[in-house]
């Protein structure tokens, strides 16, 4: 696998699973819904810790800096 999350895609991926499972455990949002973005939540954290996503990869993104060979 190649990395292809950057860092600052990392950390609001990371910010974004908080806020979701902030939500949930505040019984703000409940029920599908929140078992929906807690699940979110796990693969916003998992591909952010890993650093790769498997939906840029279908799509041909990277938000990794690209490494000069010269």
């Amino acid at each position: 696998m190649k990395k292809n999350v950057g860092s600052a895609d990392k950390i609001i991926r990371l910010v974004i699973a908080a806020i979701f499972v902030a939500l949930y455990f505040t019984n703000t949002i409940t029920g599908t819904l929140g078992i929906i973005l807690l699940v979110l939540a796990g693969v916003f954290s998992l591909t952010s810790a890993i650093g790769f996503c498997p939906l840029y990869s279908i799509f041909g993104i990277s938000t990794c800096p690209v490494k000069r060979t010269e």
